[in-house]
């Protein structure tokens, strides 16, 4: 039961080869292009709005240096938030769910932050490795915790963002297998749970959304501490 319950986050094969590629270019092939017609005009103006609220309430704090990091930013929000909806889909699957990738894109960011603190102010990024006014018998200790906890850092993020998917993916595929047992044998309480699953997909896609924001405002702040 546990190796089937975790096939689905197994990358496809078609041919014995791996199709990721396709899931990690899809996001971008589903973007709306600038017509004439009313409705993609439409769907792109809410399109716009979002990327402005968004982009306003990550890069406020940052200074001009960190501005710059903007298209880079609010590109990884739509690519990450595109993967985790088009994950809940039936028949689909989620690359985010993969520790492999969404390391891979928290390592290289995480360390291109801590390379610019050091590059424009190197006494400013190693400061936060001990607090002001700590007793000098702590500061070798405070200073192995201090990097410790800068070095795992990308390994949170990529954690913490697959590990939420990973998670409700599993809630709906038990509840909507239980749905499926429970039809013939009691349908109230199958009705009840395929109402909680519906809910529950609700609530997913939330998380898809939020998790996605929450990957983006992290690496906002590390960058914070370092520009």
């Amino acid at each position: 039961m546990t190796v089937t319950l975790f096939d689905q986050f197994l990358s496809p094969t078609l041919f014995k080869m791996p199709l990721i590629a396709i899931a990690l270019v899809s996001p971008w092939l589903l973007h709306h292009v600038v017509t004439t017609r009313f409705s993609s005009e439409r769907l792109l103006s809410v399109k716009k709005v979002s990327v402005s609220a968004l982009t306003k309430h990550i890069f406020q704090p940052l200074g001009p240096l960190g501005h710059k990091w903007a298209l880079m930013f609010v590109s990884l929000f739509m690519f990450l938030i595109t993967l985790n909806v088009l994950g809940l889909l039936p028949y689909t699957f989620t690359p985010t769910t993969q520790l492999s990738l969404t390391f891979s894109l928290a390592l290289p960011l995480w360390l291109a932050t801590v390379l610019i603190g050091f590059r424009l102010d190197p006494t400013r990024a190693l400061a936060h490795m001990l607090p002001q006014g700590t007793p000098p018998l702590l500061i070798p200790v405070l200073i192995i915790i201090e990097t410790i906890s800068v070095m795992i850092r990308p390994l949170a993020l990529a954690v913490r963002l697959m590990a939420n998917l990973t998670a409700g993916h599993l809630l709906i595929h038990l509840i909507s297998t239980g749905v499926f047992l429970l039809t013939s044998m009691m349908p109230m309480t199958a009705i009840l749970a395929l109402a909680l699953l519906g809910l529950l997909t609700l609530l997913e896609i939330a998380v898809a959304v939020i998790q996605a924001y929450v990957f983006v405002l992290l690496l906002s702040l590390y960058l914070l501490e370092n520009v």
